[in-house]
Formats: structure tokens, C-alpha cells, sequence
């Protein structure tokens, strides 16, 4: 190999390396130019669901009173339960705020148990093997300033509960029952209200509605 091949090897070795140097400077640069001169920020209200506005999220909820439920059923004792049922649900899931009948309020929500039926589902000859509670609610929500009617409601709760040979241990199974109907109506009610409140539904008068069912094995 010739000294001058050699000379010319180290020559183009050398500008490389000077144009990498270069090339990882000006990449350098750039990068701090763009931390220097950029600045990524996210303000205001964020993204809302649906349609809904920053104004809309903002508006205070609604006070509602949950008056206790009128029991027109022959099972006794159950409109304390049903009307605490409801008040628990609505104050965690309907978007409003549960305050007492002495405290200024919005909404008031009355209603009437209407019905309570207990029918046979399986059996032999001798005895029952599994019954159902069936609970059947009517609820009427009007305005405390216009007493202007917003919404009503019909709803049916059923559970299921299996039958033994004892009767006081049936009894505790039916009442059971009867309280997992109570929940599942609350609960579906206070779901029902909240999509009432976030399409502006309980600001327009209320329609005649048909009864719905909620049942839950």
C-alpha cells in the first residue's frame, strides 16, 4: 500500500468524523431550541360527555325531598324501607341532592307502593319449590315553586326465593326478597332520574308514561 493511498484514507476518515460531529451538534441544538421555544399546556374545562357544556357541569345539582312512600299493599312495614331504599340510591346516583322535608328543596318525589304479589314459579304435588316477589311503585316528581308535575314513573321489582318446609325460615326468605325488589327499584329509579336530569327532560312538562319493569334473578 502506497503512502499516499494511506494519506487519503485518513483524510476521509477525519471528515467524516467532522461531519458526524456537525450533524450530532445541529441535532443537539435543535432539540434545545424546541424545549426552549415550545411549552405544551392544556387549560380550561377538559372534554365533557355528550353535549353537555362547561356552563352545564357547573350548575349546581338539584335539591330534591324524598317524602316517605305511601303503602297501599298488604305487606306492612315496607314503605320506611322502600323510601330509605330510595333516598340512599338518589343520594349517590341520581345527580341530586337529598335534603330533608324541613330544608329548602327544588323537586319533591312522592310515590305510593302500589302492589305486592308473591307468585308460585316451580312446584310439585306436595309443596312449592320457588316464589317471587313482585312489587309494583308509581312516583310523581314535581316542582316546589311552579308545583308544576316534571317526571312519574311506574316500576316493578321482582326476586326470586326458594321455598323450604319451614315456614318461619320462608318468611325470612320472602322478606329478603322483597327487599332485593325494593333495591332493584331504587336503584333503577335513581339511574332513570339522572337520565331525566342530564337530557333536560325534568325541565318540560311530564308525559304519560307506561309502566316499565325492572326484575333481577
Amino acid at each position: 500500500m502506497s503512502s499516499d493511498t494511506q494519506v487519503a484514507r485518513d483524510r476521509r476518515r477525519k471528515a467524516g468524523l467532522s461531519g458526524a460531529s456537525s450533524c450530532l451538534v445541529s441535532i443537539v441544538s435543535s432539540l434545545l431550541l424546541v424545549g426552549c421555544g415550545y411549552q405544551f399546556r392544556v387549560e380550561g374545562a377538559g372534554p365533557t360527555i355528550g353535549e353537555a357544556s362547561a356552563t352545564a357541569a357547573s350548575t349546581p345539582p338539584p335539591r330534591v325531598v324524598i317524602r316517605t312512600l305511601e303503602n297501599r299493599s298488604f305487606e306492612p312495614n315496607l314503605e320506611v324501607r322502600f323510601t330509605n331504599y330510595l333516598r340512599h340510591e338518589f343520594s349517590s346516583g341520581s345527580g341530586a341532592t337529598v335534603v330533608p322535608d324541613s330544608e329548602a328543596a327544588d323537586l319533591v318525589l312522592s310515590g305510593q307502593i302500589l302492589s305486592v304479589s308473591i307468585p308460585t314459579l316451580s312446584f310439585t304435588q306436595t309443596q312449592t319449590l320457588e316464589s317471587r316477589t313482585e312489587v309494583i311503585v308509581a312516583i310523581t316528581v314535581h316542582e316546589t315553586r311552579t308545583k308544576r308535575v316534571v317526571w312519574t314513573q311506574m316500576l316493578k321489582g321482582a326476586s326470586e326465593f326458594f321455598v323450604t318446609q319451614d315456614l318461619q325460615f320462608n318468611r325470612v326468605l320472602q322478606n329478603r326478597a322483597l327487599e332485593q325488589a325494593g333495591r332493584y327499584i331504587a336503584e333503577d329509579l335513581a339511574s332513570r332520574f339522572l337520565l331525566q336530569l342530564e337530557s333536560g327532560q325534568l325541565a318540560k312538562p311530564a308525559a304519560k308514561v307506561m309502566p316499565a319493569q325492572t326484575e333481577k334473578p
